[in-house]
This record gives C-alpha cells, structure tokens and sequence, in this order.
C-alpha cells in the first residue's frame, strides 16, 4: 500500500512537472487589441501635428495614415485623447501617419501604456483615394507577412476617408464587428460580395490580374456596401467603380446568385419582382483559330414575389411567360450595360472570363495571359438568359 501511495505521488509530481501551462500568456487587460484597420492617404490628424512640434517627431514621409479600432478600452481613464478618439462605448481609435505600417504600429507604443497586438484584427478597409497613389501589394506587404494577423481577415474598399468607415452609428455597436458581418448577407442580394479574406487577397496580388474588392459608403455614421472598386491587375491601382447592379450581374455572370430579386415594369409600367430560388451559369469560351468569342448561359428559376398591376391575373399561363421575358430582358440589360463598362470604359475582366479561357484552353491561355485586359476588351461577349417563374404566391383572382 505504502509504494503504491508513492507511486501515484510521483505521477502527480511528474505531470506538474511537464505540464508547461500558460507560462508565456499575458493577461488581456495588459493587451490593445485592435479588430479594425483603416488606410487613408497620408495627412496627419491635427492631434498628431500638435504631438509632433513638442516631440520633434522622427524621420518618415507622410505616405499613409492608419487608424486602428482597439478593445477593450480601459474603464475609468482620464486621458482626454482617449475619451475623444473614437464614438462609442468599447473602442477607441487611433490615428498615425508614416510610410511604414509597422513602424506606424510601434508608433502606437509612445502613446499607450498597453501593447498593441493584432491576433483579432477583422476587417481593413482602404480608401480609394489612397489606393489610387500606392499599389495594393505594397499596403498589404506587411499584413500579408504578419504571422499574427488571421487570414481570415477581409478587407474592403472606401470611397470616402477609410477612418470615418470605423464610427458607430448607434450606441454600443464595434464597427469593425458590423463591417466583418456584413459579407454574410449575400445570400440574399447579388449586390454584396463574397468576402474578400487575406488568403484570397493574397492569391488575386499574386495572379496580376484584374480584380474588385467590395466598396463600403458612410454617411451620420452608417455604412452601406455601395459597389465594388476595380484594382488594375498589372498597376494593383484602384481605377474605377462599379455599381451595386454591376455587382450584382457579375454576380449572375460567375453563377454566384445564392438570392436576391430583379425588379422591373411591366407592360402598363407598374412594377413587378422577381425572387431568385435557383439559378446556374456557364461561361463558354469559344475559339476558332485566334479568333475568340464567349457565350454565357443563365438559366434561373424563380416566383412573382411581388406584382402591382391589380388588373392581371398572374395565374394564367400566358401572363406568366410575358412575365417572364420581362425579367430576362432586364437582366439582359443590365448584363449588357456592365459589359460596356468593363470592356470600353474601363478595359478589364473582373468577371471570370479569363479563369474559364485558362481551364477550357489552356495553351491559348499561356499567350494572351499577360495582356488579358486588352484582349478581353476586344472580344465579343453573348447572353443567353431563360427564366421560369414556378410560383405567384397567393392572388385575389
């Protein structure tokens, strides 16, 4: 009995002994944790003019201003920078002007008593004024190294100062929060886009080619996804925007409508909805020596969510076809005018052309591929669309 008491004591002592617990853990009231990043044009704030002609400041260019979103906040401060940097009970935000991400996040550090750290950062939002100065490989370079910082971070567009994107509208609401959820909604409108996380950032960079990252507008501190901007694959520079209907066709182009309505007028101009149930799409390259040509198909089934002509009987057979064509002939419309977009105005593929031309024909793909955009402009692009509405609901009729 007494050897076996002994036993089991130094089986006790030896699993403390090789149990290495939490010896490097700090504590998370010690930690500045910082969940949202925003990159505007460099122009310091007037509080870090005023900190720089006491401190002398150090020696940078003023290429970018980053403002962190940070929580927890520290209960009970009396520090008056904190208690006006940011609205919202939380969070606080920070700005810094540099031409080093990582030297700006040191920054930080002369003003804080806590470590900054970026383990939870969520969203990074750029503004277009910025990105349309410094190539998006370059804002990205340290992000994309930072072994700290999740891939599954997303990152969007600002059309206005990316800071102002990480303002509460109302009263306990985290921003940056808002903004990470936001992508969730797109199964029920084409106009948002799939989240745009690190890993996929990191491969649309690397493949030079043309791509959009969903844009984010603010207005009395509510933000609203209002398109998508155009990144030049060869420049990685913002050149454009695309509307929320654009975005929604691209949507219909890479079969990527989850749901979502198209909404039109019908013959005596009362408006008439369309809800999507199901739908697929294929892109089909075609190629005849090097002249090349593509056809995308959209088949899409559906119900008659919504019809303000009280005078029509939307069960009858024939109402239902007229329907119908209504609703591909705006898809159609909308399909062509995004087209004119891309290929006149803007000359680039963002819509998965070039990725079905490299799967479908791969040695042709090899040739044109680093100058897809100008091949791709000049190419001529069909729809053929076909809707069926397979349910009208209940009607009075």
């Amino acid at each position: 009995m007494r050897n076996h008491r002994m036993l089991m004591l130094l089986l006790v002592v030896g699993l403390m002994v090789t149990q290495t617990g939490c010896w490097s853990s700090k504590e998370i009231e010690d930690l500045s944790m910082y969940i949202g990043l925003a990159l505007d044009d460099g122009k310091p704030t007037p509080t870090e003019q005023k900190l720089d002609k006491q401190g002398q400041g150090y020696p940078k260019r003023n290429l970018i201003t980053a403002t962190v979103q940070i929580v927890p906040v520290k209960t009970g401060s009396n520090n008056q920078h904190e208690k006006g940097a940011g609205k919202g009970d939380g969070f606080l935000n920070e700005s810094e002007t540099g031409d080093s991400l990582l030297q700006v996040m040191r920054q930080y550090s002369l003003r804080r008593e806590r470590a900054v750290i970026g383990h939870h950062l969520k969203v990074i939002i750029i503004s277009t004024e910025l990105i349309q100065k410094q190539s998006i490989d370059k804002l990205m370079d340290f992000v994309l190294r930072d072994n700290d910082i999740r891939p599954s971070c997303i990152t969007l567009l600002s059309r206005g100062m990316a800071r102002d994107t990480l303002v509460a509208g109302h009263s306990g609401e985290i921003p940056a929060f808002k903004l990470q959820a936001m992508p969730r909604g797109h199964f029920r409108t084409g106009k948002i886009m799939r989240g745009v996380n690190l890993t996929r950032l990191d491969s649309l960079i690397g493949s030079k080619q043309s791509f959009i990252l969903q844009e984010v507008a603010t207005s009395g501190g509510e933000a609203e996804f209002s398109g998508a901007g155009i990144i030049k694959g060869d420049t990685g520079k913002y050149i454009g925007s695309l509307d929320q209907t654009d975005v929604q066709s691209i949507a219909w182009i890479r079969g990527d409508i989850q749901g979502g309505v198209i909404k039109s007028y019908d013959w005596h101009d009362e408006p008439m909805t369309y809800e999507v149930e199901g739908m697929k799409s294929k892109i089909i390259p075609r190629l005849e020596g090097d002249q090349l040509s593509f056809q995308v198909k959209i088949e899409s089934e559906g119900r008659m969510i919504e019809n303000w002509d009280v005078e029509e009987d939307p069960s009858k057979a024939e109402f239902l076809k007229r329907a119908e064509k209504v609703f591909e002939d705006t898809l159609l419309q909308m399909l062509e005018h995004l087209l004119v977009k891309l290929q006149s105005k803007h000359k680039v593929d963002v819509s998965g052309f070039g990725k079905q031309l490299s799967v479908d024909h791969p040695q042709y793909w090899k040739k044109v591929k680093d100058r897809w955009d100008e091949v791709f402009s000049q190419t001529p692009v069909t729809f053929d669309v076909k809707f069926t509405i397979t349910d009208y609901g209940s009607s009075k009729k």
